[in-house]
C-alpha cells in the first residue's frame, strides 16, 4: 500500500468518524497532557510551562506540516494570529487558574464559555434543556468547594471567556485555507505573545534543561491531538454544537480516573457523568 493511499484511508477514518468519538480521544490525550504539566509546576511555574507547551505545540505542527511553505494569503494570518493568541491565553490562564484553585472549581467556572457560546447559537427547547443538563453534570463532576482565591476565580472566568473565544475563531480558522498550518502558526504567534510571562523563571529554565524539554513535548498530549481534531471537527459541524460537546472533556476524565487508576469514585460523580450522556443522546445532532 502506497504512502498515499495509507494516509487517505487515516483521513477517511477521521472525517467518517462520530464527532463524539473523536472529542472523548482528545480529551483523553489533553488530559495526559494537564497532568504531565502539572507536575512540572513547581519546577518551572505555570506560566512557564503554558508558554513552552504552545511553542513546543506549534514547532511540531510547522515541521510536521512544513506549514512556511504555504503562501500567506491562505493562511488568512490575521484570523489565525487572533485565533493563536487566544488560545494560547486559554492555556495561561487555566493553568493560573489551577495554581490558585482546585481542579474542580476551575474546570466548572471556566465551563460557562462553551455553555455561552452553545446557549446563543440555538435557543430551541431541547438545546436550553441539554444545556441545564450538562452544566449540572459538569458541577457534579468537578466538586465545587470553597478553597481557592480571588485570583484564581479570575483567571478561571478569563480562561472560560477565552475558551467561547476559542469556539468561535477556531470555527472560521477550520474552515479558511489555514486549517492545521493555521493552528500550527497562529500557536506559534500566540506562544510569543505570551511569553513575557514567563520571564522570571527564566533562570530555573537555565537550570534544568531536561524538564524544558518534558514542558515542550506536553504540546504534543495538550496541543496538537485535541487542538488538531478540533480543527477536524469545527469542518463537520457548527460552533453550537461544537461548544455543546466540550462537556465530554471533564466526562472524559472522571472516566479515565475510573478505568484506567481505579480512582475511588463518588455517587454524585456517576450522576455527573451520567447526566452528560443523556444531555447529548437527549439533544442529538440538531445544530
Amino acid at each position: 500500500m502506497s504512502s498515499r493511499s495509507y494516509r487517505g484511508k487515516q483521513n477517511g477514518l477521521l472525517y467518517s468518524s462520530p464527532p463524539e468519538l473523536l472529542f472523548i480521544f482528545g480529551a483523553i490525550s489533553q488530559y495526559l497532557g494537564a497532568a504531565l504539566a502539572f507536575s512540572i509546576f513547581d519546577n518551572l511555574g505555570p506560566s512557564m510551562v503554558a508558554t513552552l507547551r504552545v511553542i513546543g505545540a506549534a514547532l511540531i505542527l510547522i515541521l510536521f506540516r512544513h506549514s512556511w511553505k504555504r503562501p500567506l494569503k491562505d493562511l488568512d494570518i490575521f484570523w489565525t494570529a487572533s485565533f493563536g493568541i487566544v488560545l494560547a491565553g486559554m492555556n495561561l490562564c487555566f493553568y493560573l487558574a489551577i495554581d490558585n484553585l482546585p481542579l474542580g472549581n476551575a474546570v466548572a467556572i471556566e465551563f460557562l464559555g462553551p455553555i455561552a457560546v452553545a446557549a446563543a447559537g440555538h435557543r430551541s427547547l431541547r438545546n436550553l434543556i441539554s444545556l441545564v443538563v450538562a452544566g449540572s453534570g459538569v458541577i457534579l463532576l468537578a466538586q465545587v468547594t470553597s478553597e481557592g482565591t480571588l485570583i484564581g476565580v479570575f483567571m478561571a472566568l478569563a480562561a472560560g471567556t477565552l475558551w467561547a473565544l476559542y469556539i468561535i475563531l477556531g470555527s472560521k480558522v477550520a474552515r479558511t485555507g489555514a486549517h492545521l498550518d493555521g493552528l500550527g502558526i497562529g500557536m506559534l504567534i500566540g506562544g510569543l505573545i505570551i511569553s513575557p510571562t514567563s520571564f522570571n523563571a527564566i533562570n530555573r529554565a537555565f537550570d534544568s534543561p531536561l524538564i524544558v524539554l518534558l514542558a515542550l513535548s506536553t504540546g504534543l498530549l495538550g496541543n496538537v491531538i485535541p487542538y488538531g481534531i478540533d480543527q477536524l471537527v469545527f469542518r463537520r459541524i457548527s460552533k453550537t454544537r461544537f461548544a455543546f460537546l466540550q462537556s465530554l472533556l471533564p466526562a472524559t476524565a472522571a472516566c479515565v480516573g475510573i478505568l484506567a487508576l481505579q480512582q475511588k469514585t463518588s455517587v454524585g460523580e456517576l450522576c455527573g457523568i451520567g447526566l452528560i450522556i443523556f444531555a447529548i443522546v437527549f439533544r442529538g445532532k440538531e445544530n
